[in-house]
C-alpha cells in the first residue's frame, strides 16, 4: 500500500539525512584562513592552530622514528646498536597499537563490527548474536535491545502517524500471531460495520467490559491506540440498571467512510518490523585455526549438557535396529538442535571471511553475503566443501539440512567457465 511504502521511505531518508553530517547553505561564503600581523606590520603569517591530543598521539611515532633515522650528533657516535634496535621495536609496536585503535574507532562509527585479526580466528569464534534494523538506525544490538529500540521508534511515530503506528505496534510487539490475527479480524469487523451502516448507533459504540472485546481486542498491545485513531473515545454511558465504560465514535467521524476504508487497508496490509540478523562480518589472515570453532551457548537450542547426553544416547541407538520412521524423527530432532550457523569462507588468497546465519536460511543467503563483499560482485563464483563438492546457489535445503550447522568452512572459487572465456 502507498501509505505504508511512503512511511518507510520517509523514515529511511530521515536516517540517511541525520547521519550525513553537518551541512551548510549554498549561499554561505567559504571560510578563509585568518591572518595575524606582526607588531612591526612588515610581514604577515598564518595563524597557528595548536594540534589536538589525537593529532599529537598520531604524530609521535613518526617523529620519534625520524629522530632515530637522523644522523647522530658527535657525542652519540659509537652508541649501542642494541638500544637502537630495541627502540625501533618499541616504535613499531606503538604504531601497530595506534593503527589498531584507529581501526576499532572506524568499526564503531560504521555500526557493523568488521574486525581484521592479523593473528587468525580467535578461540571464541563469535562473542554473541546481534541484530540490526535499517528502519530505526544503524545500531547493532542484541535481540532484546533491538526489539526495545523498535518499540520506542513505533511509539515515537504515534503523533505523526497514529493509525499506521498503531497497526505496526499490533503486528510487531505481540508474540502470539494467532491472537494478533483474531484482533485484526475483529477490528476489521468494527470498521466494516461502520462503513456499511454509518448511521447505525449500535455500531458507534463498544462496551469495553464485554468479554469478547476483552479477549479478542484489549489484550493486544496497540489495539486501543488503533481504535482511538479511528475516532473512538472513552465515555460512561447508561447500561442495564447502571452505567458502564464504552468506546464511542461520533456520527461525524463514522460518516467519513473514505478515512475508515484507508485505515482498514493500513491494518490489513501492514507487516511486523522484524530485527534482521547481523552477519557479524569478520576477516582473518591465513591461519591453521580456520577449522577450530568455539561457539557461545546462544547457537544452541538446548544446553551443552543436554546435547552431550543426546550424543551418548545416539551412540547407543546405533547398536539397535531402527525403522525408517524412527531414523527420520532422529534426523528432525538433530536439525532442531541448532539456532545459528557460523560459516568461514576461504578466499583464493587464503584470507578468511566469516559470517553468521540462521540455520533455516539457504545457500542463496550465503552467496549474497559473499557477493556484497566482493569488488567484482558481478563475476560468477562457486562455494565448495573441502572435498570439492559444490553448493548450488539455488539449493532448496536449509543450511542445517546441508550439514553446515553449527559451523563449517567453505572454499571460494571463481567460476572456471567464466574465467576461461
Amino acid at each position: 500500500m502507498a501509505a505504508i511504502r511512503n512511511f518507510f521511505k520517509k523514515k529511511k531518508l530521515d536516517i540517511k539525512f541525520k547521519t550525513a553530517g553537518a551541512g551548510h547553505k549554498l549561499t554561505d561564503e567559504q571560510p578563509t584562513p585568518q591572518l595575524s600581523t606582526h607588531d612591526s606590520g612588515a610581514s604577515a603569517s598564518r595563524q597557528v592552530v595548536p594540534p589536538t591530543e589525537a593529532q599529537k598521539a598520531a604524530a609521535e611515532p613518526e617523529a620519534a622514528l625520524a629522530r632515530l633515522q637522523a644522523p647522530a650528533p658527535a657525542f652519540a657516535k659509537g652508541g649501542s646498536t642494541a638500544v637502537q634496535i630495541r627502540m625501533r621495536k618499541e616504535l613499531e609496536a606503538e604504531r601497530k597499537a595506534h593503527r589498531a585503535k584507529e581501526e576499532e574507532e572506524k568499526s564503531a562509527l560504521s555500526g557493523g563490527p568488521t574486525v581484521i585479526d592479523k593473528e587468525g580466528p580467535p578461540m571464541l569464534s563469535v562473542s554473541g548474536i546481534y541484530y540490526h534494523c535499517p528502519l530505526v538506525g544503524h545500531d547493532v544490538l542484541p535481540r532484546d535491545e533491538m526489539e526495545a529500540k523498535i518499540s520506542e521508534f513505533l511509539y515515537a511515530q504515534s503523533v505523526e502517524e497514529p493509525a499506521l503506528s498503531a497497526a505496526l505496534i499490533i503486528r510487531t510487539l505481540n508474540k502470539n500471531q494467532q491472537a494478533v490475527k483474531t484482533c485484526v479480524d475483529t477490528l476489521c469487523k468494527y470498521l466494516d460495520n461502520i462503513i456499511q451502516a454509518p448511521d447505525e448507533e449500535k455500531f458507534q459504540k463498544i462496551r469495553t467490559g464485554n468479554k469478547a472485546f476483552q479477549e479478542r481486542v484489549k489484550c493486544i498491545e496497540g489495539s486501543l491506540r488503533f481504535l482511538h485513531g479511528m475516532g473512538f473515545s472513552e465515555q460512561r454511558l447508561p447500561f442495564q440498571d447502571g452505567e458502564d465504560d464504552f468506546l464511542v465514535i461520533s456520527a461525524e467521524m463514522a460518516a467519513d467512510s473514505g478515512r475508515l476504508v484507508q485505515m482498514k487497508e493500513v491494518l490489513t496490509n501492514s507487516e511486523p518490523i522484524i530485527p534482521e540478523l547481523d552477519r557479524g562480518l569478520q576477516v582473518f589472515s591465513p591461519s591453521a585455526n580456520v577449522t577450530k570453532f568455539e561457539l557461545p551457548d546462544t547457537f544452541y537450542r538446548f544446553t551443552i549438557e543436554k546435547i552431550k547426553k543426546e550424543a551418548i544416547q545416539r551412540s547407543q541407538k546405533k547398536m539397535q535396529l531402527r525403522t525408517k520412521a524412527m531414523k527420520e524423527r532422529d534426523k528432525q530432532r538433530e536439525l532442531r538442535k541448532y539456532r545459528f550457523t557460523l560459516l568461514r569462507i576461504r578466499l583464493p588468497d587464503e584470507i578468511i571471511m566469516q559470517g553468521v546465519f540462521h540455520c533455516f536460511e539457504k545457500m542463496a543467503a550465503v552467496y549474497a553475503f559473499v557477493r556484497e563483499n566482493l569488488v567484482n560482485d558481478w563475476q560468477p563464483f562457486r562455494l565448495l566443501t573441502g572435498d570439492g563438492k559444490t553448493f548450488d546457489e539455488e539449493a532448496e535445503p536449509s543450511l542445517a539440512e546441508l550439514g553446515l550447522s553449527p559451523a563449517a568452512v567453505l572454499t571460494f572459487a571463481w567460476d572456471a567457465q567464466h574465467t576461461q572465456s
